[in-house]
């Protein structure tokens, strides 16, 4: 991505940024996520944000680590990772994904790293709310019967629930919501560093039965806010074979397909 600038030259240049868009693992690495990124960092750019990303200085947060038991290891990235945030001065960060969310936000202060860190939905409405992100009619998905996945540590854990349902209300989209939904939403299965470990004994993976619940509502897409949880409704979706019948999008690629109508 050349269009996206980098939090060293922008320093360099002796300017400021709004904000910091936190990338994270997921976003950088793995090839499905990586097209979230592309999208929110073109909506950025379309409304004007001065941010930048850290590129090559942006590590993993820790979360994996600490949930997996490995303290050392969180502490020992988190604090490198605050080094570099406190020698820019960086006062607000929005990242894409809810476990680098929840880290930098609820975490990273015990160890010396404050800041102001919001969920890119949230930065999504309030772009909306404020006139700066103006959404065009139509759109691919109007009309469209689309449900949402809440991710845990986003919803659960974090108590967002109203952004990302206010951006497909924006959407011109019917909401239809899964019979597990907010406080009582169905964990993807990936969560608590669970995507890199075998499966718990059971009866059914977790992701299999979040996409038969999908698939109750009749819904043609799903969107989710998640790079983990867009692997594991995409990957349910895929073993049931309804890949041709029910997309899986994170909610920036809904906004930049509604912004481009």
């Amino acid at each position: 991505m050349s269009n996206v600038p980098i939090m060293a030259d922008v320093a360099a240049a002796g300017k400021e940024i709004e904000v910091l868009f936190w990338v994270g693992c997921a976003g950088s690495f793995d090839a499905r996520a990586q097209k979230v990124t592309r999208a929110f960092s073109e909506i950025l750019n379309a409304v004007g944000i001065n941010y930048a990303i850290l590129g090559k200085e942006e590590s993993c947060t820790g979360d994996p680590a600490r949930r997996a038991g490995n303290e050392f290891v969180f502490q020992m990235t988190a604090l490198q990772n605050i080094e570099t945030l406190n020698g820019y001065g960086i006062k607000k960060i929005v990242t894409a994904c809810p476990h680098c969310f929840n880290t930098l936000k609820n975490e990273y202060p015990a160890l010396g790293g404050s800041y102001d860190v919001i969920h890119h939905t949230q930065l999504l409405q309030d772009l909306i709310n404020t006139g700066r992100l103006k959404l065009q009619g139509g759109g691919s998905f109007n009309g469209k019967r689309i449900t949402y996945h809440d991710s845990c540590y986003l919803g659960r854990i974090n108590g967002v629930y109203e952004a990302p349902r206010a951006l497909l209300e924006a959407l011109d989209v019917e909401l239809v919501e899964m019979k597990r939904c907010k406080s009582k939403g169905l964990c993807c299965g990936a969560g608590g560093a669970q995507m890199f470990k075998e499966d718990e004994p059971g009866e059914k993976r977790i992701n299999k039965e979040r996409v038969e619940e999908v698939l109750e509502t009749g819904a043609s897409a799903v969107a989710a806010n998640c790079p983990f949880c867009l692997t594991m409704l995409r990957d349910g979706v895929t073993a049931e074979g309804k890949e041709e019948q029910v997309m899986v999008y994170d909610l920036a690629e809904l906004i930049l397909d509604k912004m481009k109508d």
